[in-house]
């Protein structure tokens, strides 16, 4: 039996800033909202594959995520992605290290970054975070470019982070 997945991804900023004059004080309010859904599907703007988890790595070290075929599910089922329509990656705000994205030695999922030596840094309690609402999304080609590195920046200390993908089977 296949699994339904749908989604809604909403990321709002509000703050105000203020410049006190001599008659009085001008605020200027920014609300501003992002949101994306996505139906249950491999067309454009659907996705059917989610994988979420919570990890950590030891001082020093650093894993590759497969997105082709080795993560598995909520349900323990297999995910082989062909598209990642979003990724988030937060950092532990506990985190003493920061979160390193990308620069696999091989076979990288790079098409998010402009060289396969790209690193994100992710700082303690931060975020990075890639949304893409049309057909191509960030392709993932299986045995050749689906590694997406998660490194730890340095010695004495674990990290954790969460990771969040979304995209298409197809």
């Amino acid at each position: 039996m296949s699994t339904a997945l749908t989604t809604k991804l909403t990321v709002s900023i509000v703050a105000s800033q203020s410049n006190p004059l001599l008659l009085g004080t001008v605020t200027l309010p920014i609300i501003k909202k992002y949101e994306f859904t996505w139906p249950s599907g491999v067309g454009a703007d659907q996705a059917d594959r989610l994988f979420t988890d919570t990890r950590t790595l030891a001082a020093s070290t650093s894993e590759s995520l497969d997105l082709a075929g080795v993560l598995t599910d909520a349900f323990g089922a297999l995910i082989t992605f062909s598209r990642i329509n979003a990724l988030i990656i937060a950092a532990a705000a506990a985190n003493t290290n920061n979160v390193l994205v990308g620069g696999a030695a091989a076979n990288q999922f790079i098409n998010w970054v402009g060289d396969p030596t790209d690193i994100v840094t992710v700082r303690p309690g931060g975020l990075l975070m890639l949304v893409a609402r049309d057909t191509t999304g960030y392709a993932v080609t299986a045995a050749t470019g689906d590694l997406l590195k998660i490194n730890n920046s340095g010695a004495g200390t674990s990290v954790t982070y969460d990771v969040i993908a979304l995209g298409r089977s197809a």
